[in-house]
């Protein structure tokens, strides 16, 4: 899916192109959402949030343990994380997430968000992923659960704003990718 974002507007958002933009970096565990929404987010001189901040304690011990969330742990979650975006919409400011946004279900809830919603989806092959989380230090999400996070993936629809971007290559190039394609600017100074 390959959406140019920057015209997108969703119907019932009169007027949607005043709106704040937000971009939620998604994908599986070790596709990098974190350092590409980091570096996006100095770029763009927005509003960054690190979806993990969001979830409730007992998500944590549950992931830490290697057991899959289910879809009732995840829906707290979720909102909390639409409800943020909502917040700097209503702050008149864009914003920038990670969350993994695995189902179709999932992103239309964060679609629900005050302001444009728009999905960058990194991705990259099981043996990539698998690497990069075997090479990460102090995170509760364990390799092993890799592969419950790539079957539960749906990817991004025709119909959902977004696109999807390989992980192979620098967070810098991707992130390039992400202006060129959204059309947004970088903050004055932030190269």
């Amino acid at each position: 899916m390959d959406t140019d974002v920057s015209t997108t507007d969703r119907p019932d958002d009169a007027g949607s192109h005043s709106l704040p933009q937000h971009l939620v970096v998604m994908g599986v565990a070790g596709s990098g959402k974190t350092t590409v929404a980091t570096l996006l987010a100095q770029h763009l001189g927005t509003e960054y949030a690190e979806a993990d901040q969001f979830h409730p304690e007992a998500n944590i011990a549950k992931m830490s343990a290697g057991t899959p969330l289910t879809d009732e742990d995840r829906w707290p979650w979720l909102e909390a994380i639409r409800d943020w975006l909502s917040a700097e919409a209503d702050a008149g400011r864009s914003g920038v997430v990670t969350c993994s946004a695995l189902k179709r279900s999932y992103r239309d809830l964060l679609r629900t968000a005050r302001g444009q919603v728009c999905f960058v989806h990194l991705d990259g092959s099981p043996d990539l992923l698998a690497e990069r989380m075997a090479h990460r230090t102090g995170h509760f999400m364990p390799t092993s659960l890799l592969p419950s996070q790539l079957a539960t993936l749906e990817p991004l629809a025709d119909d959902e704003p977004g696109f999807t971007l390989d992980v192979a290559s620098t967070p810098e190039q991707i992130v390039d990718e992400i202006l060129a394609r959204t059309r947004l600017s970088s903050a004055p100074g932030a190269r």
